[in-house]
């Protein structure tokens, strides 16, 4: 079955860390690239970051230099490392894997394979 699992979510601190994957069966996720996009409660959905096929990455301002994209290509998943976790993070985070890698949002389905379920953070004290 075509399918993204995300998972990785939950509760954490301000100034925490937390890892998402994203993990697909029925493609190689080798071959896509895979955006990361979340959205928040009463706002609309935001790009958040993109990796590549060929591993070249974007991510919007609000998160560089606090979160960074890898994939494990023997799991056929794709990482969300996030840290120094802000309030302003919290939301609903969800993978799209992307004929084409792109962040904005008006875009995405020129290139949308899939969508994966979703997966919720946090950022309390």
């Amino acid at each position: 079955q075509l399918q993204a699992v995300e998972s990785g979510g939950g509760l954490v601190q301000p100034g925490g860390s937390l890892r998402l994957s994203c993990a697909a069966s029925g493609l190689t996720l080798d071959y896509y690239g895979v955006g990361w996009f979340r959205q928040a409660p009463g706002k609309e959905r935001e790009g958040v970051s993109c990796l590549s096929s060929s591993n070249d990455s974007t991510y919007v301002d609000s998160v560089k230099g606090r979160f960074t994209m890898s994939r494990d290509s023997a799991k056929n998943t794709v990482y969300l490392q996030m840290n120094n976790l802000k309030p302003e993070d919290t939301a609903v985070y969800y993978c799209a894997v992307l004929r084409e890698c792109t962040i904005v949002v008006d875009t995405i389905n020129r290139y949308l394979e899939l969508w994966g379920q979703g997966t919720l953070v946090t950022v309390s004290s």
